[in-house]
């Protein structure tokens, strides 16, 4: 559904894209985070054939965004940081031209229009101007434009954003309920926690280049190691040195617990807990150390200081 190939774009002697291979499917939701200005807005812009690339190509639901433009931004639904919204407008009449644009008959925008306000609460709203909205609720009636058309292929940023909990709870499980089979989402936002939640994959980007594209689970491994998991006990060691199954290393010590890795717990944790056990340890629990999405970003983007220039 979306493919780039060395996608750059270079702003006189700003480089802001440089080299992205970028591959969402049908199905899938992919996060792309990354610094302020290290290219995530210029990606999206390329992808909805608001730029054109300096270098590389980019297709977005099978159509060329240079040579296939209209035919892009017609699959896209876009949400914007900015979201340009016609403040004067009823938010009824607001969807209902948008839907018209993109040439949806009437019959069909009146129930896309009712389904998607309901959706997002604004049932009640539909003659309301949408001058006199909260920022989460302009939020939401973005998200609603973008859905309009139930497009193949949607990119949204930070679609959260300025949103009450409850409100961002009410989005979060509106784009797991997208995933679908003939669309695919690109999601850009600073949320790490919601990325994790939302994300099949992610990709950091830094300074126009990708430099992290994985699964939450595999980047964890590849960035952090090998999972760690903690053992606690009923008693202190006091200073004793519990002895583990062959292979496996204690590598930190408290009071009254351990820690140590393995690549392989379904073997290793049941081993751990029997030689505890024959040795007289009485366990309370063992589970692995969380590791955050938060980790391996910070590790990934530690390689240079941040840009702050055209994103």
């Amino acid at each position: 559904m979306i493919v780039t190939q060395d996608l750059s774009k270079k702003f006189n002697d700003f480089q802001a894209l440089d080299g992205v291979n970028l591959e969402v499917s049908a199905g899938e939701v992919l996060a792309l985070l990354g610094p302020n200005g290290a290219g995530k807005t210029t990606t999206v812009r390329i992808l909805t054939s608001i730029l054109r690339p300096s270098r590389g190509w980019a297709k977005v639901a099978g159509y060329d965004v240079v040579t296939q433009d209209r035919k892009v931004r017609s699959n896209v639904g876009l949400l914007t940081e900015h979201h340009g919204l016609y403040n004067r407008m009823p938010t009824g009449e607001y969807l209902d031209f948008f839907g018209q644009i993109y040439g949806m008959g009437p019959e069909e925008r009146q129930h896309r229009v009712e389904k998607l306000l309901n959706d997002f609460n604004l049932s009640d709203e539909t003659k309301r101007r949408i001058g006199e909205f909260s920022k989460g609720m302009r939020q939401k009636l973005a998200l609603a434009r973008a859905l309009l058309h139930d497009p193949p292929v949607l990119l949204l940023d930070e679609p959260t954003s300025a949103m009450d909990p409850k409100s961002a709870k009410l989005v979060r499980d509106s784009i797991k309920d997208l995933r679908s089979d003939k669309r695919a989402v690109m999601i850009c936002t600073h949320n790490l926690a919601e990325a994790e939640e939302l994300a099949d994959r992610i990709a950091i980007i830094r300074r126009g280049k990708i430099i992290a594209n994985g699964s939450p689970s595999a980047l964890k491994d590849e960035m952090l190691g090998l999972p760690i998991f903690e053992v606690r006990l009923k008693e202190n060691l006091d200073g004793r040195n519990p002895e583990m199954p062959r292979g496996i290393d204690v590598i930190e010590f408290g009071s009254d617990w351990l820690q140590y890795k393995t690549d392989h717990p379904k073997e290793i944790n049941p081993a751990v807990l029997e030689k505890l056990v024959n040795q007289d340890y009485k366990v309370v629990s063992l589970q692995e150390v969380p590791r955050s999405l938060e980790q391996v970003y910070l590790q990934a983007v530690s390689g240079g200081e941040e840009d702050n220039h055209v994103e």
